[in-house]
């Protein structure tokens, strides 16, 4: 929905039946984000990202984006934190960056597994669940799977502590070769599905259990890049929107809610 304005967003998502929408908005824009979802009855998720190649400049960015966000009390932040890149001391230093800010606001601070991110595989990301504690993540699975080129059923431990700590779900199914697949509804991509979908359950599970409120997912399936495109024309090979209106079907229908 890049090519709509906030409002014109928010009447089709709130009118398609989802709860809210994660945004990532510009400092120029969260005004008018906030205030376009609190019209229209929609939560809103805002999600935060370091800038810069260079540490220092990096953490700074970061540490005074989630500041300001978090001065827009939206539900919670999701956090795309650190680099691949960066040592894991630097990153460690990111992760309680976000951790003060989180204790400073009373704003929560998940981070999203993520191609590119300290969280860019399940074994990368287990030194920090044990040197962090109160690390908590975001669920996109699917950059795991691409790293992994497989649906990690050889490293389900590593998936298990990860699940363990994730309190919320962006619902992309990803393959060995790609963080996404073309269409989940076709009949090759089944497997790859339920994997993934077995993953949401453990995680809704967990929280059931734990008496959580509320289980929060997005529908995160992505335009042309994530979404593959015929050659020559870029033409998608199905719609962003309505991939991301059955996934939100499917997951209400598989959990009866």
């Amino acid at each position: 929905m890049e090519n709509l304005s906030y409002t014109e967003a928010a009447k089709r998502v709130k009118s398609a039946g989802y709860d809210g929408m994660e945004v990532s908005a510009g400092p120029d824009k969260r005004n008018e984000a906030v205030q376009v979802m609190h019209d229209n009855g929609l939560e809103l998720i805002l999600m935060a990202f370091g800038g810069g190649s260079n540490f220092v400049d990096h953490k700074k960015k970061y540490h005074d984006d989630l500041l300001d966000i978090a001065s827009y009390k939206p539900l919670f932040i999701n956090a795309h934190t650190g680099h691949d890149y960066f040592t894991f001391e630097q990153n460690v230093e990111l992760i309680q960056t976000a951790l003060d800010v989180q204790k400073q606001t009373g704003v929560r601070i998940l981070h999203e597994t993520h191609r590119g991110r300290f969280s860019y595989s399940a074994p990368a990301i287990q030194s920090y669940l044990l040197k962090m504690p109160d690390l908590r993540l975001t669920a996109d699975y699917s950059h795991w799977v691409n790293v992994a080129e497989s649906y990690l059923a050889d490293q389900a431990s590593n998936v298990t502590r990860a699940i363990a700590v994730s309190d919320h779900i962006h619902c992309r199914v990803g393959h060995p070769e790609g963080p996404q697949v073309n269409d989940p509804r076709a009949p090759e991509w089944k497997d790859a599905l339920e994997s993934h979908a077995r993953w949401w359950d453990a995680i809704r599970d967990r929280q059931q259990k734990a008496n959580a409120p509320t289980l929060t997912i997005t529908c995160e399936f992505g335009p042309a890049g994530y979404l593959p495109t015929l050659p020559f024309t870029q033409q998608p090979v199905a719609s962003q929107w309505d991939v991301n209106v059955f996934m939100k079907d499917y997951l209400k229908k598989r959990w009866q809610v």
